[in-house]
């Protein structure tokens, strides 16, 4: 085949009333009609679910990648209304259908995932995909498309470097959001490119979504005993940056776990839906590959602090897995494992640092921050009020709890303004400070902010996650800088 650089094609309108291309489109589907991948995708469905499957599944790839999909097409449940479209590509096959071009879908995905789509979208003359005993990849993918068109000129779209092989025969390649060096291969090679469609947001910005860097700020607690235990020199600082930076890492890793894990519902969600693995601007696999990596990355610095910091932190990723897995579906469970996911941070400063943790800011914080985590289940309950929904997909709350729940968020916060007046009248506490009746001026501060998130949350002003919100909040900012102030001078 001659070389052909990428050239400039008429737009998609032109194209509607171009005359009929005779020779045959076949389309990939993962990565290239869809931004996902529906092997990895109903795999974390079905892990969901049962997670003990992860032994079953590599029961089955014993068998054949063939095997392996075929089991877990058949336990998956799709919702194919809301998989992520490549919609400038699929513009593109609506028009070349309504040529009268012949469009089939060829793809490594199980038939029982890949026909729905098809039917779906309803512009595909027939499917080519994975039955159970033949895995349509690769070199079985080219062989089933010249059977098909009885090796006659064919053009295809795809994605990735195993796609070589099949643009080596083909007349024409279509690339859609390749993977990295798959155009200049196909350059190098000669072949001859259509078009090249890419609809993924700049990657740099996209994976710093994905890894939540914003949401380290809630690290911040580590650096508590600091304050409580009076612990103000250079070590313990350089511990807890360490500490901050392990946290932030494994983190990162759970945040990319629990996308996985929650594409579907992350998709009905009107914000979430957003989300770069819901959205599909990021490949499944590469999201696993970097979980991987962040994971060894977090625990290897872990390492390095004390060993209650690390059986800390291994309870910190065991409370988040098994929230993700199973406790987040459980009304009233799901929001104290959060609560307690916001404590254990504390509890790691105290353990990096090796000072003792206090029972008064343990009882402070679990209900101050069981009264955050009711702050973010009523916002959500708020958002799906306003798009007439009765319940939060993924979730075991109706619109008609909010009532119940805005109460019990309201009680543990003033209840964890009660914990720290009696902290402040203890004499025992008071004994540490130089100044402790100026202590008491954190109590109307903190009835003042806790008062203000619930009323910003009735309002429907609230983010999804206070305390994203009151690091944006100048009002919320004004009060933990004088919380602060008080706290040293008292000291």
């Amino acid at each position: 085949m001659s070389k052909e650089t990428l050239q400039e094609q008429p737009s998609l309108s032109d194209q509607s009333s171009a005359p009929r291309d005779s020779v045959p489109l076949f389309v990939d589907l993962d990565g290239t009609l869809i931004k996902t991948d529906l092997l990895i995708e109903s795999a974390f469905f079905l892990l969901k679910k049962q997670p003990w499957m992860l032994l079953v599944m590599l029961y089955w790839l014993v068998y054949g990648k063939a095997r392996l999909k075929e089991e877990i097409a058949k336990r998956s449940v799709f919702d194919f209304s809301v998989l992520p479209l490549q919609k400038e590509f699929v513009e593109f096959l609506h028009n070349e259908a309504k040529n009268g071009r012949t469009l089939y879908l060829a793809t490594a995905s199980d038939r029982r995932l890949a026909e729905p789509v098809a039917k779906r979208l309803g512009i595909f003359k027939e499917v080519l995909a994975s039955d159970g005993h033949r895995n349509l990849k690769g070199v079985r993918k080219l062989e089933a498309i010249l059977a098909c068109c009885k090796d006659s000129a064919f053009d295809y779209a795809g994605n990735e470097r195993v796609d070589l092989a099949i643009w080596a025969k083909a007349r024409r390649a279509i690339v859609v959001n390749p993977d990295i060096g798959v155009i200049a291969a196909a350059r190098k090679r000669g072949y001859v490119v259509q078009r090249v469609f890419d609809d993924r947001p700049p990657i740099a910005k996209t994976w710093i979504r994905a890894f939540r860097i914003h949401q380290w700020a809630k690290n911040v607690l580590l650096g508590v005993p600091i304050l409580t235990a009076h612990a103000f020199n250079f070590s313990a600082i350089a511990e807890i940056v360490a500490a901050f930076t392990a946290f932030g890492l494994v983190a990162s890793a759970t945040y990319l776990l629990n996308d996985l894990l929650d594409l579907v519902s992350d998709r009905h969600h009107p914000r979430k839906c957003k989300r770069p693995f819901a959205a599909g601007d990021i490949g499944l696999a590469s999201g696993i590959l970097a979980m991987i990596i962040l994971f060894g990355a977090g625990f290897g610095m872990a390492v390095q602090l004390s060993d209650y910091f690390l059986f800390t932190l291994l309870a910190y990723l065991g409370l988040t897995i098994s929230y993700s897995f199973y406790f987040k579906r459980i009304v009233l469970i799901d929001v104290l494992l959060l609560a307690s996911l916001y404590t254990i941070r504390i509890v790691a400063g105290a353990y990096a640092i090796e000072v003792p943790v206090s029972s008064w800011l343990l009882g402070f914080s679990m209900f101050l921050f069981l009264s955050l985590a009711l702050v973010k289940r009523c916002t959500e309950l708020i958002a799906m009020q306003r798009l007439s929904r009765e319940t939060i997909k993924g979730r075991d709350y109706q619109v008609s709890d909010y009532p119940m729940l805005s109460a019990m968020g309201v009680a543990a916060g003033y209840i964890s303004i009660l914990v720290l007046a009696l902290f402040i009248s203890d004499p025992e506490s008071a004994s540490k400070y130089s100044y402790p009746d100026l202590l008491w001026l954190l109590c109307p501060l903190m009835a003042y902010w806790v008062s203000r998130l619930w009323l910003k949350t009735s309002r429907g002003e609230m983010h999804d996650d206070p305390l994203i919100f009151s690091l944006k909040d100048q009002a919320s900012w004004i009060v933990f800088i004088n919380m602060m102030m008080v706290t040293l001078v008292s000291i």
